[in-house]
């Protein structure tokens, strides 16, 4: 803290145009550590002594008649200046306040301390520099309060220092145990390692992290490298000799496939359309087992095994996209169909299932379509199928004809579909006849709740 300008007398100092609000009292490091963020490295925080602010300064000094300064403490009075401008009790305010500045500069390093925002060395030495110098200081206040704060501000930085110098060694010890931890991996990739560009990539990434790693002291490090670089050398032996092993493999496999092409291309005029596409598939697996030869000879051989294959393949699909096109129409055809269905007039019940009746026929005689057609096709028909059934339902709800005759009429239905399904099967359209048994069951039905509600009359 500097001193009084030369000659003893201080400059007096002009009173503020508004109150000057009390100093902030000092905080204890607990309470500090409760409301700022958790500091940087642990520094136990003990409940440290808070000399008093704003405090009247005529309680810890006095001005004699001849404007000199006194600070009183326990172990008794020490002149701190002169003031010979203004009132005395300026004089008093004036020393107070550099009490109050020395005060907030100890608050600033504890707060600093505690949180982790500053250096502990630093800290260390600037508490330490504070508190030696409070024997002359030139300030009135409760200095002993202060020196006590102090004392306790550097017993907490001197812990500080303590953790941070821990922090340290246990960084150094951290970065052996990596380095450690990276010279396994490195010893285990080149026993085991069999994917080649991965582990190949995998110790240039362990080089590129290691290179990183600081921190550590010179003989241990030599050591751990020395470890990594023999794992390194093992590695690249064994690639070696497997790429070795390698090129035997592909004169073997070239053989394999030169045989494997020539069948391909003896093939590729077949019209056997299913055996041959199987035997191009077990061809194109014989293919993939066989190896891969030299990258100039095995794309050679690939481009005349793939150019037989398409031949066949190109070939086997246009005589299917003519079959698919037939297909296609037989589609189309019978969605017309299912468009004049839809516009049958269900209020004839009778009309409307002879009208059906006549499309199903028509139906049949269309022939195939394309399979992803197939079941909104029939899907289609079978909804129309039930819109007719649900209306001769209707109609024979509605109409309630006799019963007796409602049953005979039943029974003439089920010897009709029975007629045509025995008709159908002597003309070996089976799938006609199944639909037939299938009408001929449905009015079966109809006619065992009709013969229900004879009985029950």
């Amino acid at each position: 803290m500097p001193g009084p300008p030369p000659g003893g007398r201080p400059r007096p100092v002009p009173p503020p145009r508004t109150a000057k609000p009390p100093a902030k009292p000092l905080e204890s490091p607990a309470a500090q550590a409760a409301a700022a963020p958790t500091p940087v490295a642990a520094v136990p925080a003990a409940a440290i002594s808070v000399p008093e602010a704003g405090a009247d300064p005529a309680r810890w000094g006095r001005v004699d008649d001849e404007g000199r300064i006194f600070l009183v403490t326990a172990e008794g009075e020490r002149e701190v200046g002169s003031w010979q401008a203004g009132a005395p009790q300026e004089g008093l305010a004036h020393y107070a306040r550099r009490f109050d500045d020395l005060r907030t500069e100890a608050e600033l390093l504890t707060v600093r301390l505690t949180t982790g925002g500053g250096d502990p060395k630093q800290a260390l030495h600037s508490a330490t520099a504070m508190r030696d110098g409070l024997g002359d200081a030139a300030v009135v206040g409760d200095v002993a309060a202060l020196k006590a704060h102090l004392d306790e501000l550097v017993t907490l930085a001197e812990a500080a220092v303590g953790a941070a110098r821990s922090a340290r060694s246990a960084q150094r010890e951290a970065a052996v145990a990596r380095k450690e931890e990276l010279a396994a991996e490195a010893e285990k990739l080149a026993a085991e390692a069999t994917q080649w560009k991965q582990a190949g990539d995998r110790f240039k990434a362990i080089l590129d992290e290691w290179r990183t790693i600081k921190g550590i002291d010179r003989r241990t490090d030599e050591a751990l490298w020395k470890r990594y670089s023999r794992a390194r050398e093992a590695f690249n032996r064994r690639r070696g000799s497997h790429f070795a092993d390698l090129d035997r493999q592909r004169a073997s496999a070239k053989a394999r496939k030169e045989e494997l092409a020539a069948e391909a291309e003896a093939l590729a005029e077949s019209t056997d359309w299913g055996p041959t596409a199987a035997r191009y598939r077990e061809l194109m697996a014989e293919w993939k087992a066989a190896g891969r030869a030299q990258k100039d000879a095995d794309d050679a051989l690939w481009q005349r095994f793939r150019s037989a294959q398409d031949a066949f393949f190109s070939r086997r699909t246009e005589t299917f996209a003519a079959r698919d096109a037939e297909f296609a129409a037989n589609a189309d055809a019978k969605r017309a169909l299912l468009a004049e269905a839809d516009k049958i007039d269900t209020d004839d019940a009778d009309a409307a299932r002879a009208a059906l009746r006549g499309i199903q026929e028509r139906w049949e005689a269309i022939g195939k379509v394309p399979r992803d057609d197939i079941r909104p096709l029939e899907a289609g028909l079978r909804a129309i199928e039930e819109r007719v059934r649900e209306a001769v339902d209707r109609q024979w709800r509605r109409t309630d004809p006799e019963t007796e005759a409602r049953v005979s009429q039943f029974r003439d239905r089920v010897a009709q579909f029975e007629a045509q399904a025995q008709k159908a099967e002597a003309a070996g359209d089976a799938k006609r006849a199944a639909e037939a048994r299938a009408q001929a069951d449905q009015w079966r039905e109809w006619l065992r709740t009709a013969e229900e509600s004879v009985h029950q009359r």
